[in-house]
């Protein structure tokens, strides 16, 4: 007489992966914009009050158009303030800003963005839906997901 199984019964949702978490799960959803026409110390003094390195650039109709950061507004410096040269009326966002924006989608896997930041060497992505911005994850986004899943599944 044959031996049948020592195993038992199998768990038939072994293997199967847990809910996905998602960039939109842990995106920033209010953010702090800027206009094209906007000056460069206007968003020197936003970044300085609201303590971010950049934010997402957008149109009357909230389309991005590009980002600005802290590096875009040191260049700014650099050519004018460090002469001593008087803040120009046209030292726009339009004139520094990044354009050509990377973006990452809403319903990507969390992990799958975190590999998105180390390939690209970014520290945001903007997140765009029908060229709406809707919101923005940062690496510290992505931090935040992972200890929340660290606390959920993993042995501590």
């Amino acid at each position: 007489m044959a031996i049948k199984s020592f195993q038992g019964k199998r768990d038939t949702s072994q293997g199967k992966e847990d809910a996905q978490i998602l960039v939109s799960d842990y995106m920033t959803k209010k953010l702090i914009t800027f206009k094209a026409e906007d000056t460069l110390d206007h968003v020197i003094e936003q970044l300085i009050t609201h303590k971010i390195s950049g934010g997402p650039v957008v149109n009357d109709k909230n389309d991005l158009i590009g980002i600005i950061s802290e590096t875009d507004c040191i260049k700014h410096i650099s050519e004018s303030k460090y002469y001593n040269m008087p803040s120009d009326v046209n030292n726009t966002v339009g004139m520094y800003m990044a354009t050509g924006v990377d973006t990452i989608d809403k319903n990507t896997n969390i992990f799958d963005a975190a590999f998105k930041f180390i390939s690209s060497h970014r520290r945001r992505f903007p997140v765009v839906e029908n060229g709406k911005l809707i919101g923005q994850i940062s690496q510290t986004d992505v931090l935040k997901a992972a200890i929340s899943v660290k606390g959920n599944t993993w042995n501590s």
